[in-house]
C-alpha cells in the first residue's frame, strides 16, 4: 500500500548540511502548523513551539548546546532556523507530547521540500539561567523543560544511502 504520508515517512531523512538562505515566512508557518496537529495526551495541546531565526539568539543557542555536547563545531550544522520544543516539567506527558510534534514537524518539513534534523540537549539547555531567561523574554510561562529541537533550512547535501530496516523490527500476534 503506498500514499504520499508512507511515501514522506521513507523518503525523509536527517539533513546534516543546511544552506545559508532563510525558509519563507510561509514554510515557516506551514511547518509550525503541522507540529500543533500532532497529538497530545488528553488533548491538552500543553508544549510549546518555538522557532528562532534571530542570529545572534540562534547562534547562542548553538553554542550552548555545542558546550553541553562538548564541541566547538554547530550541533543544528548550519541551518538558518531553529525549531524548539518545550513542554510542562509536571505534565506526565511531556516528553511523549513534544516527540509527537517534533515528528509531525520533521514530516511537514520533508514533504514541502525543506530540510530538518532533530537535535537533542534542549533538555539541558532548558536548565541554565540565560535560557530560562530568554524563554521568558519569548513569553513562555515558568515550569517548562526541553523537548528537543529541529535544525531547518534548505539541504546543500542529500545522504546517498539508506540504511535498510532491520527484518525483525516487528511483530505481528494474531
Amino acid at each position: 500500500m503506498e500514499n504520499e504520508v508512507l511515501k514522506a515517512i521513507k523518503e525523509r531523512r536527517s539533513i546534516r548540511r543546511f544552506k545559508p538562505e532563510q525558509i519563507t515566512d510561509e514554510e515557516l508557518k506551514t511547518v509550525l502548523e503541522a507540529g500543533t496537529w500532532a497529538p497530545t495526551g488528553k488533548s491538552t495541546q500543553a508544549p510549546f513551539i518555538v522557532a528562532v531565526q534571530n542570529k545572534e539568539q540562534r547562534d547562542m543557542l548553538a553554542e550552548l548546546n555545542g558546550e553541553i555536547m562538548g564541541v566547538t563545531s554547530d550541533p543544528y550544522y548550519g541551518a538558518p532556523t531553529l525549531v524548539l520544543v518545550f513542554a510542562p516539567a509536571d505534565n506526565s506527558n511531556n516528553i511523549k507530547d513534544g516527540s509527537l510534534i517534533l515528528g509531525n514537524m520533521m514530516l511537514a518539513a520533508h514533504s514541502i521540500g525543506l530540510a530538518s534534523c532533530w537535535i537533542n540537549r534542549v533538555d539541558k539547555m532548558a536548565e541554565r539561567e540565560n535560557i530560562q531567561a530568554l524563554m521568558k523574554e519569548w513569553g513562555l510561562p515558568e515550569g517548562l523543560m526541553g523537548v528537543g529541537s529541529l535544525a531547518l533550512g534548505y539541504a546543500s547535501a542529500h545522504p546517498h544511502t539508506v540504511k535498510p530496516r532491520k527484518e525483525d523490527y516487528f511483530r505481528i500476534i494474531k
